[in-house]
């Protein structure tokens, strides 16, 4: 390969949650610090342990040689960078400047969303297992999260219950759901007849879609992401769809995401309540940064990540499903996670969800609870590190862990 997603990169002391946060409780979702004699792997926060693209740190450099970095507007350049992003890699052709809008981060962008369609103590629909960051955003804005549970076919694909998602939005009075897609923490990427069924129910209640796309560039062969503004022009006017360069490029530390609103009246009313807090500016660096991965170069790097992360899932699927007894796990379609269910060996062993991570954490697998993500006896496991720190995590996981 051109790239290097070998490398073993020392980041302690360098700022990096995954790292040396793991023993602390900067989040309070933390993994417990090893004991002596095992170096930690992280696999819990999501992003990756892969140095970015060249062509990032490239922009940023080069506009830092320029010593000025007061006020700005952002350049045409990046809104053509946007666009010709969104043509490539998703299809959609007919996207203009107006209809793109600058957030420092999803969860803003949906908190400002939440803050404008709904009131506190209104209900907001989810699937789960969820995503552990919408659950916070509800809890602290004053909503109440209703979890529509998807459920895994006989092939081990996860599905949503559409009858199951009606009766909620019906009983419960909703107008508004968080819909991730590609899914976070399953890997699911929809299929083009779920996401019309699904827009065709929310269409029939009046739900406005807070979508969450910031995954959509991490797919793997076969499947194709369906931005869900794309399925009817109805879709088009009750979405709001949401993007960073963050996941892809491994940059949640340099701030800066987007959204895209197609409803001018919907658009109108997000942007006034973001200005009217004064807080959702552009960082200048965080636009080169943008512009550097949305490049030529960052098509190639990102062809690369793709088969790297899709190598590295298949392979800890395959040992999850053969070497370790009583745990199973489902091949994503996207992004790099894995959730793994244990529920069969935890009964098999008499054990409980908090020994069965601390048995992990305390030889330095540094999986996530799942629970966080309303998956009872669940791991979350994030797959984009260097292949064999991936085989060491999975042979002490073999003879330490799951015995």
């Amino acid at each position: 390969m051109k790239y290097d997603f070998t490398s073993h990169i020392d980041r302690h002391g360098l700022d990096s949650v995954a790292v040396d946060s793991i023993g602390g409780t900067v989040w309070g979702i933390e993994p417990k610090a090893a004991k002596e004699g095992y170096d930690e792997i992280p696999m819990w926060v999501a992003d990756m342990n892969f140095a970015t693209c060249p062509s990032i740190t490239s922009a940023i450099r080069t506009r830092l040689e320029h010593p000025l970095f007061g006020y700005f507007v952002p350049r045409d350049e990046y809104y053509d960078a946007v666009i010709k992003w969104q043509s490539e890699q998703n299809g959609f052709d007919n996207l203009s400047r107006e209809e793109i809008g600058y957030e420092n981060g999803v969860h803003g962008g949906i908190c400002s969303a939440l803050s404008v369609l709904t009131q506190p103590g209104d209900t907001v629909l989810l699937h789960s297992p969820a995503y552990v960051g919408f659950i916070g955003d509800l809890k602290q804005l004053g909503r109440y999260p209703s979890y529509s549970p998807l459920a895994k076919d006989r092939d081990g694909i996860w599905r949503m219950d559409f009858e199951d998602m009606e009766r909620r939005i019906r009983e419960k009075n909703i107008h508004l759901a968080i819909f991730c897609s590609p899914h976070n923490p399953t890997g699911r990427v929809w299929e083009k007849w779920e996401l019309e069924r699904a827009m065709e129910l929310f269409a029939k209640y009046d739900v406005t879609v807070l979508s969450d796309e910031i995954w959509s560039d991490i797919i793997f062969a076969g499947q194709k992401h369906i931005p869900t503004r794309m399925v009817s022009e109805d879709a088009a006017m009750r979405t709001i769809s949401f993007y960073a360069p963050s996941k892809t490029f491994n940059l949640a530390g340099m701030i800066g995401s987007y959204h895209i609103i197609h409803n001018p009246e919907l658009r109108q009313r997000i942007r006034r309540y973001e200005r009217s807090l004064c807080y959702n500016e552009m960082n200048i660096l965080s636009m080169y940064a943008l512009m550097g991965a949305y490049s030529e170069e960052g098509r190639e790097w990102v062809k690369e990540l793709r088969k790297v992360l899709e190598e590295n899932c298949r392979y800890a699927v395959d040992f999850i499903n053969k070497e370790l007894p009583g745990c199973t796990a489902s091949m994503p379609q996207g992004t790099y996670m894995i959730f793994m269910d244990v529920s069969e060996y935890a009964g098999a062993h008499d054990l409980t969800m908090d020994e069965i991570l601390d048995a992990g954490w305390r030889v330095g697998v540094a999986y996530q609870d799942g629970r966080q993500f309303k998956g009872p006896m669940s791991i979350r496991l994030n797959c984009a590190l260097p292949k064999d720190r991936l085989e060491e995590a999975m042979r002490r996981m073999k003879e330490l862990v799951f015995r």
